[in-house]
């Protein structure tokens, strides 16, 4: 067996899901490009996001307390690409979608499979990145991308982002069922 070596411990987990983050900034909608986003608890059902402290969305978020999370599916990756290139204060990346509000008045992009509706429940200021953490009130989705109520990766078509080497892939094939593969070890 071969021996396991150090690396860079600046290391990144992957793949890491692309999103399109919306928020109001100064009452126009705005979207990031965003891969450091997670479910991070089931109920309530929170989703946190990292972005760098420098973007213009992060004003939009503190302003309203709020935000959306919307997942591309692969035909959109030139546009999700396009709102990690530029800034929202000097571009009208919202101009590529077709926008709609929710309850709660943040931006949602129809294009995208599955766009999630956020309350902020909690900034927290990290050296270099803001980490915020948002309780998902409403999910949108089509019926062409459910299978039983819940949206199918198969049919929704997301993409990741891998890092070093900056490169975007599609998800791969099903190669086991959670909570069921490791079945067998057990004794």
């Amino acid at each position: 067996m071969s021996q396991k070596i150090k690396i860079d411990s600046n290391v990144f987990p992957f793949p890491m899901p692309m999103s399109l983050v919306g928020a109001l900034v100064e009452g126009r909608p705005n979207f990031l490009a965003v891969a450091w986003v997670n479910r991070v608890n089931y109920k309530p059902a929170l989703i946190a996001i990292a972005l760098g402290k420098g973007h213009h969305t992060n004003k939009g978020i503190h302003e309203q307390k709020a935000f959306s999370v919307n997942i591309p599916g692969v035909d959109l990756l030139e546009k999700a690409d396009y709102c990690g290139l530029v800034s929202g204060a000097k571009k009208d990346k919202a101009s590529l979608f077709e926008v709609f509000y929710g309850d709660f008045k943040v931006p949602l992009i129809k294009e995208c499979p599955v766009c999630m509706e956020c309350v902020l429940t909690q900034a927290i200021d990290l050296e270099m990145d803001t980490l915020f953490i948002g309780e998902i009130k409403n999910a949108f989705s089509e019926e062409r991308y459910l299978t039983d109520g819940f949206p199918d990766p198969q049919k929704v078509k997301p993409f990741m982002l891998t890092m070093p080497g900056n490169g975007y892939w599609p998800l791969g094939e099903r190669i086991g069922k959670a909570w069921e593969a490791g079945k067998k070890l057990i004794k």
